[in-house]
């Protein structure tokens, strides 16, 4: 059975996982791209999106392990777009265009069923109304035994770590204030008794934590 992993998923020194007023046009809210700054100029990143170029040094290290033996994406539905409530656009296909990165069945969860979109490059968006635990039934039977990525945002993290489901997780904190937002990590108390944890000091200014479960 595979094993339930989060890669690249980053913090604020105070916590807070993306920013306040998200938007179309600000996915991350007032946060804006800092969070995300280390990333953007890795060779992972950048060939992700089809541009050449990046760094191969530690960021990067990092930031390649995403994808390895992963056989589905469980995301909450602030990740694929920022619409609230029932779709009034159904149009919306996320972020990424019309081929995303992910390339495996993707799990959006939302309290608003809708029907799957096939995309170009083999990933297929389903959207689902379920606890994590159902959630994660549902992609190990897609995954193949393959891993299962929990890709964000915080507060699907939260629920996936509050229920004592992810084996692995990388995370990363970025030296900035944002002061408003959405946090990782309210209401997981010890926590850190479940995981051995590693830090690893990057130039860029970024700290990459793992937490491998016990």
């Amino acid at each position: 059975m595979g094993q339930v992993r989060i890669h690249n998923f980053t913090v604020s020194l105070d916590g807070f996982a993306t920013g306040e007023g998200q938007s179309l046009e600000s996915p991350f809210g007032h946060a804006g791209m800092r969070l995300m700054s280390w990333a953007f100029g890795t060779h992972t990143f950048q060939a992700m999106f089809g541009e050449m170029g990046g760094n191969n040094e530690l960021d990067d290290s990092f930031a390649r392990r995403w994808n390895d033996g992963i056989g589905v994406e469980i995301m909450g539905r602030n990740k694929f777009g920022p619409q609230r409530g029932a779709w009034a656009d159904e149009q919306w296909r996320g972020w990424w265009g019309d081929n995303p990165p992910f390339h495996t069945p993707t799990f959006v969860l939302t309290h608003h069923v809708r029907p799957s979109i096939a995309m170009q490059g083999g990933t297929t968006f389903h959207f689902i109304d379920a606890s994590p635990a159902e959630a994660l039934a549902a992609a190990r039977e897609a995954a193949g035994g393959r891993d299962i990525r929990i890709g964000g945002g915080p507060s699907t993290v939260r629920e996936f770590l509050a229920a004592d489901l992810v084996d692995f997780m990388h995370v990363v904190v970025a030296p900035i204030v944002l002061g408003r937002g959405v946090r990782l990590w309210d209401d997981l108390e010890t926590l850190e008794e479940r995981f051995t944890i590693e830090p690893t000091g990057s130039p860029s200014g970024v700290t990459h934590y793992t937490f491998t479960r016990r």
